[in-house]
């Protein structure tokens, strides 16, 4: 089978090159995929790089997520065919992933596709989309309607941001898109964003621990300055949703915006995330994310293209969802 393989040698250098490798080598598991899909995330960029110190054992297979058939079981909840969805749990970085035409995994990793979804769509939703739904059903259960206002969606091109974006849209939010990217207006607007904010009106630090009520909410991708900032235009009572480091991962803040205006600061993380959560975000996925703006945010590369990928996404010049067809 194919493989993407990292390597480091001897002198600290790491390499990632496609390989043909024996199915033998996988790692333990009850169950083995035949991989259809994979995708591209910034953890990938780290792992294929070496950067990060994520991968702990070489050789190593990256990829946190992937999609696909399931092909042997001695778990008795899938079986073969079963149509299945990887996404967390550290696979990709501790234990080999989806870069590859197989791969075995507990089962207790794995998440059964809901109907409507196909491993390409999967894909073109990964870590990022479960990420952002996650997001937004953690928002709803603080107390977000549509009804309240506008929604912030930090770092709004990326993975995560584009699909929070097309979801807000399908379910009435107002969603603001902010960009540092102005050639991205058109790509954001058709996901259904209805404001475009310039990252620089928002990465400028003041010195006001408050600001005019602007925000019903916010899914935040950037963390630092620009979330200190947003954490002190919230509306009283309302919710940001953290769930990235782009801009660092210091928060230059006071703990005024909580106390004067019950703002609430969530965390959101989908690598460790309970088997019943994640099976209702895909289920949310499955009604809640429109399909059509899926396809206008993704784009298919293979096994071959991915060193490339990865060193373009940790400089952020991968936009919307890199869909990776193992077998293309």
């Amino acid at each position: 089978m194919r493989a993407l393989i990292v390597e480091k040698a001897t002198g600290g250098d790491v390499t990632a090159a496609v390989q043909e490798i024996d199915e033998a080598r996988l790692p333990e598991g009850e169950v083995t995929v035949a991989v259809e899909y994979s995708t591209v995330n910034y953890k990938d960029g780290l792992c294929m790089t070496g950067a990060g110190g994520l991968v702990k054992s070489y050789p190593h297979v990256p990829g946190i997520d992937f999609s696909g058939s399931v092909e042997a079981s001695t778990d008795p909840r899938y079986k073969p065919g079963d149509k299945v969805v990887l996404t967390g749990w550290r696979v990709g970085e501790l234990h080999w992933g989806g870069y590859a035409q197989k791969a075995r995994v507990r089962a207790d990793w794995l998440v059964p596709l809901p109907e409507g979804v196909s491993t390409r769509q999967a894909m073109a939703v990964g870590t990022a989309g479960l990420t952002s739904m996650l997001a937004v059903m953690a928002l709803e259960a603080h107390g977000l309607t549509p009804e309240k206002g506008e929604v912030l969606v930090t770092g709004a091109s990326g993975g995560v941001g584009s699909v929070a974006i097309a979801i807000l849209s399908k379910l009435g939010y107002e969603a603001a898109a902010v960009t540092g990217r102005v050639e991205q207006s058109q790509y954001l607007a058709n996901l259904g964003a209805c404001k475009l904010i310039s990252r620089d009106e928002l990465a400028e630090t003041v010195n006001r621990p408050l600001e005019s009520e602007r925000w019903a909410g916010c899914i935040d991708a950037v963390g630092g300055k620009m979330l200190a900032r947003v954490l002190g235009q919230m509306k009283y009572g309302a919710s940001v949703a953290s769930i990235g480091l782009a801009g660092g991962a210091e928060l230059p803040t006071t703990v005024i915006p909580f106390l004067l205006r019950g703002i609430n600061l969530l965390g959101i993380d989908s690598v460790m995330q309970p088997y019943e959560n994640r099976l209702e975000a895909w289920r949310r996925i499955g009604t809640d994310l429109p399909m059509d703006k899926l396809a206008g945010m993704s784009f298919e590369a293979g096994l071959d293209d991915l060193p490339k990928l990865g060193t373009d996404i940790l400089k952020g010049k991968v936009r919307g969802r890199a869909v990776i067809n193992v077998n293309g």
